[in-house]
């Protein structure tokens, strides 16, 4: 895996020279043979520790290509998000690339940009908006890949509690189907307990310990992320409680950094590699394509990888 060079947190601007993209309608002579890079726009919910290597993975394949991208954060606003969208418009970008803050409320942003005639991809989070392409990864296979793992090591016994990301994403829907539709499948499970934590450590953490609190029995964690799924061990550990084998079995989807080492310490039981730089990559491709005039399926796929003890290696770095 490639790592690339942090943007800023909330704004980041990459210059590149101007570079002719061979076929994109966008560039043009200014008449003195010299040729306009393309411009790119796009617009993040936040810039957290995932995020960010999405946002790497647009820099990284903008500046490949020859292209400009002005990155920006919404703060989790809809609002602030739509307006960013609508600045992109002003500025006559020559597409833009949505990390949606509301999949539920993609489409005053997707009316703004086709109003425009601007080329429009949205990325990671897939809110299904009819003739606009998405790139990303299905969220219901990193659910179900997560709890099948957790259930083999669990011997498909156990009581399971889920942690939710923000419930007006489709990628925590998804996933909690994901971790919902494989504990129907075994008999000697059951999910006892579902609380939404919003992607974040912290929450994720005083979920658990709300959970602890109240007495309820259970050994398995199916956490929508790892961020959740690290808060949920600090809570575990604090509490005295055994992870891992003869213990409770964490689960989190991502691998990032922090997730990796937890795994090999023999804490956090599994998680699910979801490959950021792909996504960001592969948005900033598939607007470079409509920009060319050229087809761009409505659904690009970076598929999930289910990550384990005998493959972690190949995630790290």
């Amino acid at each position: 895996m490639k790592k690339f060079t942090k943007v800023s947190r909330v704004v980041a601007t990459l210059a590149v020279a101007a570079i002719a993209l061979t076929g994109c309608a966008a560039n043009g002579s200014n008449g003195s043979g010299d040729t306009k890079a393309v411009k790119i726009g796009a617009t993040f919910p936040v810039l957290d520790a995932f995020l960010q290597k999405v946002a790497d993975g647009i820099t990284a394949e903008a500046k490949a290509k020859g292209a400009t991208v002005d990155i920006v954060a919404a703060d989790n606003k809809v609002d602030t998000q739509l307006s960013q969208v609508e600045n992109f418009v002003s500025q006559k970008v020559d597409a833009i690339i949505v990390i949606a803050v509301d999949t539920s409320a993609a489409g005053p942003m997707t009316d703004a940009a086709k109003a425009a005639n601007i080329p429009l991809v949205y990325v990671n989070r897939n809110p299904g908006q009819k003739g606009v392409p998405y790139v990303g990864s299905q969220s219901l296979v990193s659910g179900t890949l997560e709890m099948e793992q957790l259930a083999k090591l669990a011997g498909g016994k156990g009581n399971v509690v889920v942690m939710e990301g923000e419930v007006t994403n489709e990628a925590a829907l998804d996933r909690t189907k994901g971790c919902n539709d494989v504990v129907a499948k075994n008999p000697g499970m059951k999910v006892v307990k579902t609380g939404v934590a919003n992607w974040d450590r912290a929450q994720g953490q005083a979920l658990m310990e709300n959970w602890l609190q109240s007495g309820v029995a259970f050994t398995v964690v199916c956490a929508n992320n790892d961020e959740m799924a690290l808060g949920a061990i600090n809570a575990l550990k604090a509490a005295g409680k055994k992870l891992g084998a003869g213990g409770i079995l964490v689960g989190g989807v991502d691998a990032n950094a922090d997730a990796l080492v937890s795994m090999e310490a023999g804490e956090l039981a599994t998680t699910v590699f979801q490959d950021a730089s792909g996504q960001g990559a592969g948005g900033v491709d598939a607007a470079l394509d409509l920009i060319a005039g050229k087809t761009v399926a409505d659904y690009v796929d970076v598929p999930y990888q289910l990550v384990t003890l005998d493959n972690i290696a190949d995630f790290k770095g």
